[in-house]
């Protein structure tokens, strides 16, 4: 289930993404959106509607899919804390420090 709607939830983003990017702004931006050269097909104002309800629309399913994909993960990990448990490998004792070598005397 979680597969699926991470899957869902990427192709959201890519296409929020491109109709951003498609949106003409307020320094003329990419402006693809625009009527010029498609046969009056929309006009200019219609593209800009249309791509603003699907920019919401988008949004709106991104902010969903977000909420939705952390409500059904939140109770997969087991808390756990670095404090509670040593790490494996390692003892809790530290090492103790050698001994000083015993000083040799010089015999005749």
């Amino acid at each position: 289930m979680a597969t699926v709607l991470l899957v869902l939830h990427l192709f959201v983003t890519l296409a929020l993404i491109g109709v951003v990017l498609l949106q003409r702004s307020e320094g003329g931006g990419l402006g693809i959106g625009s009527s010029q050269g498609m046969g009056n097909f929309m006009s200019g104002r219609g593209t800009a509607n249309l791509l603003t309800r699907t920019t919401a629309i988008l949004g709106t399913a991104f902010f969903a899919l977000s909420l939705t994909l952390a409500i059904l993960n939140r109770g997969t990990a087991l808390p756990v804390s670095i404090l509670d448990a040593p790490a494996s490998g390692t003892t809790a004792v530290p090492a103790l420090p050698a001994a000083p070598a015993a000083p040799s005397v010089p015999t005749n």
